[in-house]
């Protein structure tokens, strides 16, 4: 499984407030049933890579069909063939570190 951070930025739109756009894609990953999770400053969806560059490419469409006149998108994508791994493993990783519990 990868994972997936993107960033959606709508322009053009008449106001400085993305908060609608973001609630359409909020409202498009859980009506689609996609894993994901929003945070301030985007959002980690998780998936396999094709399936993610997919919703990349619908959620980066979303602003558009609301007015948006431009829309710039930032993807990161993480890919590990070694491991399986979930939204929120890496925060616990870093946890297990500071607390001394991870082996390096």
């Amino acid at each position: 499984m990868s994972l997936m951070q993107i960033t959606i930025i709508p322009v053009g739109t008449g106001t400085v407030s993305v908060g609608s756009f973001v609630a359409d894609i909020e409202r498009f990953l859980r009506e689609k049933g996609v894993e994901h999770s929003l945070h301030d400053m985007g959002t980690i969806i998780a998936g396999s890579t094709g399936e993610l560059f997919a919703v990349a490419e619908e959620i980066h469409r979303l602003p558009f069909t609301k007015g948006a006149e431009r829309v710039i998108t930032h993807i990161t994508v993480d890919e590990r063939l070694d491991l399986d791994r979930k939204i929120g493993d890496k925060q616990q990783s870093v946890i297990r570190i500071i607390d001394g519990t991870e082996i390096l």
